[in-house]
């Protein structure tokens, strides 16, 4: 069974030490939804939400959100992230937002929490923004979708 890495012998959290890790590129992808009112959808869409540009405040939020991610999870190392890219899929039959992001760093540990962190609040924004017409919106299925460098290799989620 493998061990919890944030956890040292007497059970106390700490900082996984990276130093001897090889610099590699290393690239995180991560998925999330948010569902909403149709009405509230083709606000979204026709860009005329009272409070602006959804999509594009949530793309640079996720952005921002992904290169303060140590800020957010205590444990997380701080990293030069090389790129955030943040898409928006509009499914009208569900009337909900896919929202992805793929974040990539060359460096000595991978960037799975950040692209989550990125997708995360990207949903929130999304949610923010449209809240005055919609408070039953509601985010799910936030995961990890594909992971690729480092020591364990690549990770692709079967079904997502």
């Amino acid at each position: 069974m493998k061990k919890l890495s944030h956890i040292d012998t007497a059970g106390k959290a700490r900082m996984v030490d990276v130093s001897r890790k090889a610099v590699t590129k290393r690239t995180a992808v991560a998925r999330g939804a948010i569902t909403m009112k149709r009405t509230t959808l083709k606000l979204v869409r026709d860009n005329t939400v009272e409070k602006g540009d959804v999509l594009g405040s949530a793309r640079i939020a996720g952005i921002l959100a992904a290169k303060n991610t140590p800020r957010l999870i205590p444990l997380c190392h701080p990293l030069n992230i090389s790129s955030v890219y943040i898409d928006f899929k509009v499914d009208p039959t569900k009337n909900r937002i896919i929202i992805e992001s793929r974040v990539t760093i060359t460096g000595q540990t991978g960037v799975e929490m950040e692209a989550l962190t990125a997708v995360s609040v990207a949903a929130l924004t999304i949610y923010d923004m449209c809240k005055s017409v919609d408070k039953e919106m509601v985010i799910s299925d936030i995961m990890l979708v594909e992971k690729k460098g480092g020591r364990s290799g690549t990770f692709k989620r079967s079904r997502s």
